[in-house]
This record gives structure tokens, C-alpha cells and sequence, in this order.
């Protein structure tokens, strides 16, 4: 019997995959559990649907994260902070929260936990901080932190 899984089911496949099981197996277990519907007509159509939906939003968020990557890789994000007078110490930290409010003021949508700081930053200058765009897409962004 081919059924349609609404959910992933171990060992048998994820959601929205089509597969051939044992009649017993779909009647007394998946369908009971609307883990599984019927591929039948409408169902399967709609599961292409989905798919091809899914397939043209992922390469749209590929081709945004390859344009993003090549603007960021030239754009320098500036941060003030209160420092001390000596050595360039600042008063707290630089965390990857202010980085990433920064180059949402500067346009572009990146979340605080694609932002890969070691530690936070404690000190004036310039250094390289990793942004994750999209999976394995990452650019090195140029951070320069300024005394007030």
C-alpha cells in the first residue's frame, strides 16, 4: 500500500515522502495515528506541491545569502562603546546581540546566534567575526569597536 507520511517515521522515511509499506503496517499503525495518509489523488498532489514550494523557497534564501555574503564581505560594522582611557578596556562587553542590532540598522536580517564569537569582546579595534548566512554559507565580517 503507498501511503503519503505526515510526520517522519523512524526507519521508514520523513514527511511528505511517498513509500510502498505492508497494508497490516499502514491500517493498524500510521493511519491510526495520522502519521500517514493514503497517496491517493489530492494528497499526492498537494505533497508535490509542498515540495516544489519548499525547493523554490530554499533557493530563494540561497541566492540571499550568496548576494548578502558578498556585500558583507566589504561592509565594516561600527560599534561604540564607553572605554577607559588606558589601554583601550572597555566597560563591559561587545556580544554578538549588539553585532547583530547593528547590521540590522545597516539592512541586513541576521540573528544573534548565526553571529560565532568565541568570547565576547573586551577590548577597542578592529577583528573578523564569523556570520553564518545559510548552512555552509558564512562570510568574515569586519567589526571595529570605537571608544565613545
Amino acid at each position: 500500500m503507498k501511503v503519503l507520511l505526515l510526520q517522519d517515521v523512524k526507519g521508514q522515511g520523513k514527511a511528505g515522502d511517498v513509500i510502498n509499506v505492508s497494508n497490516g503496517y499502514a491500517n493498524n499503525f500510521l493511519l491510526p495515528r495520522k502519521l500517514a495518509t493514503s497517496a491517493e489523488g489530492n494528497a499526492l498532489n498537494e505533497a508535490n506541491q509542498k515540495k516544489a514550494a519548499e525547493e523554490l523557497r530554499k533557493q530563494k534564501a540561497i541566492a540571499k545569502a550568496k548576494a548578502d555574503q558578498i556585500s558583507l564581505s566589504t561592509a565594516t560594522v561600527r560599534i561604540k562603546v564607553k572605554a577607559g582611557q588606558k589601554e583601550g578596556k572597555i566597560f563591559g562587553s561587545v556580544t554578538s546581540k549588539e553585532i547583530a542590532t547593528e547590521l540590522k540598522n545597516m539592512g541586513y536580517d541576521i540573528d544573534k546566534r548565526d553571529i560565532l564569537l568565541k568570547e565576547p569582546i573586551k577590548t577597542t579595534g578592529r577583528l573578523m567575526v564569523d556570520v553564518k548566512l545559510y548552512t555552509g554559507i558564512t562570510v568574515r565580517v569586519n567589526v571595529v569597536v570605537e571608544a565613545e
